[in-house]
């Protein structure tokens, strides 16, 4: 029965999720924002709803740490498989055709996911501020800052861009009014779904054993990543590439501003100090799968040998090899 509850919770995200890769593409064409802006931005803050609401009701409503800590750092680790599956669905290589900007983006996600790592492998011996570990806070502030500074490099690269983004004629009839109305329905939809993962979650922990941080880092961040899935997916069909790839890196970033609220909603103690070690292999992953795109996005080589360039390749070999270690090392 768990299993078909986790299905129908499933199904209203990827469902939603189709709506807002539609609408979130209406509001950057017609917003004159610019789809990668809106897609590190808004498209990510909304897709990551689920991991937000997710993350509440692991830490405020029921204490699942593992739950929480996993979904977060088991999404960045899935969204970053999912460039993989872009580059496969397309002939030129996705790193090649992704502009520079996007390297701003790894590049505070590997800050945050640096502090987080850190966090984890010191937790019992970083300075506490009521019940919260310092390093939530220093997460917190590092996201906005990261926004604020993307945002100044995306206005100055629109600036002196000479390619403009081609319309969609898909999004003719539909008014701005209208696709923020439609797009914020989804959220909605989004939003509802997710507030019963944690509970599945713990559930499917018990049933097959295979203990909270593995299921929260695997079936929980899934299902939370769908919406990034079908997004970025959407995004590659439409010919919205950045739109997609802005999503993935953005929503990186904004699971990571989760991670320090979890910390806040998590009265108990610091969260990361309540976590499975094996938590840890998560960081490890996302740090060095960050690292294989970036090399990918500044080698900038259109042919590609195989259905997916060797970057992306490798990322996926790396999730699938952390996935294998969690599982060997699960409590």
């Amino acid at each position: 029965m768990t299993w078909l509850v986790f299905a129908l919770v499933a199904t209203v995200i990827v469902v939603a999720g189709v709506h807002l890769a539609r609408y979130g593409d209406v509001i950057g064409e017609k917003s004159g924002l610019g789809r990668s802006w809106i897609g590190v931005v808004l498209l990510a803050a909304t897709t990551s709803l689920p991991e937000l609401f997710t993350g509440f009701g692991a830490t405020a409503l029921t204490p699942l740490p593992d739950i929480a800590v996993g979904d977060v750092l088991g999404s960045c680790m899935f969204n970053l498989l999912i460039l993989s599956l872009m580059d496969a669905i397309q002939p030129e290589r996705l790193s090649a055709r992704a502009h520079q900007g996007h390297a701003l983006a790894i590049g505070f996600g590997l800050a945050l996911m640096a502090i987080a790592g850190v966090g984890l492998a010191g937790a019992a011996h970083w300075p506490v501020i009521g019940w919260v570990g310092l390093y939530s806070p220093v997460l917190i502030a590092l996201y906005f800052v990261a926004m604020r500074v993307m945002f100044t490099h995306e206005r100055k690269r629109q600036a002196s861009d000479e390619r403009m983004e081609t319309a969609n004629p898909a999004n003719a009839h539909v008014s701005l009014r209208s696709a923020l109305v439609r797009y914020g329905a989804a959220a909605v939809f989004v939003v509802g779904a997710a507030l019963y993962l944690p509970v599945l979650g713990a559930s499917l922990a018990r049933e097959t054993g295979l203990g909270e941080a593995f299921v929260g880092s695997l079936f929980i961040a899934l299902t939370t990543s769908l919406p990034e899935i079908v997004v970025s997916i959407a995004a590659v069909r439409m010919g919205a590439l950045e739109l997609g790839i802005g999503n993935v890196l953005g929503s990186n970033l904004f699971n990571l501003l989760i991670l320090g609220m979890d910390d806040v909603f998590y009265t108990p103690g610091p969260l990361l100090s309540a976590v499975d070690p094996s938590q840890l292999i998560a960081v490890l992953a996302v740090v060095l799968m960050n690292a294989l795109f970036l090399i990918g996005l500044t080698q900038q080589v259109l042919t590609k040998r195989f259905r997916v360039a060797w970057d992306t390749g490798a990322m996926a070999v790396v999730y699938a090899g952390a996935i294998g270690l969690m599982y060997l090392m699960r409590s």
